[in-house]
């Protein structure tokens, strides 16, 4: 059995993020998206709220019954050594992105060798959707309704609304 980890802020999960984890689910036999604490990056939801966003998420999208959500707040691959995981999914949206993931590769390989990474380009209709343009325009009142699912759509407009 291939498990995987599709890991990332997921601040908040996009539908592009949904179609690179679909498609893991249709390479492995089970896929976690991992969503990390990574407070560098100085989320706008809490690592509570975007488990919780990306799991009701997964049910609006009607998600593949081999695809889970969990959390850690720590290194990837302490994540997967403690579960027996040894791939990692990415996303790559655009050739600028290539060069951050083989820093994330090489990093990993160097912290166990038996990590492997698979990177699958977004689909057309998503590879210009981040979390961060999300947030941007969702903050100046845009519709983003064809970027996210309802729940997460509703959880930007109240977290902005409480912000503004």
């Amino acid at each position: 059995m291939t498990k995987a980890v599709y890991p990332g802020t997921f601040d908040p999960v996009t539908k592009g993020h949904l179609d690179i984890l679909f498609r893991a689910a249709n390479i492995f036999d089970e896929v976690v998206l991992l969503v990390l604490s990574n407070d560098r990056k100085k989320p706008l939801f809490t690592l509570e709220e975007r488990v919780a966003l990306a799991r009701e998420a997964l049910r609006e999208s009607e998600s593949p019954s081999n695809v889970t959500v969990d959390w850690h707040d720590g290194v990837t691959v302490h994540y997967m050594q403690a579960h027996g995981i040894y791939v990692i999914v990415r996303g790559l949206r655009a050739v600028s992105d290539y060069e951050q993931e083989i820093q994330l590769f090489l990093a990993n390989k160097y912290l166990d060798p038996q990590v492997e990474t698979v990177l699958i380009p977004t689909s057309l209709r998503y590879q210009f959707v981040s979390s961060s343009l999300v947030k941007e325009m969702a903050q100046l009142g845009l519709n983003v309704s064809g970027f996210v699912t309802p729940s997460v759509e509703k959880a930007l407009k109240d977290k902005l609304e409480v912000k503004r």
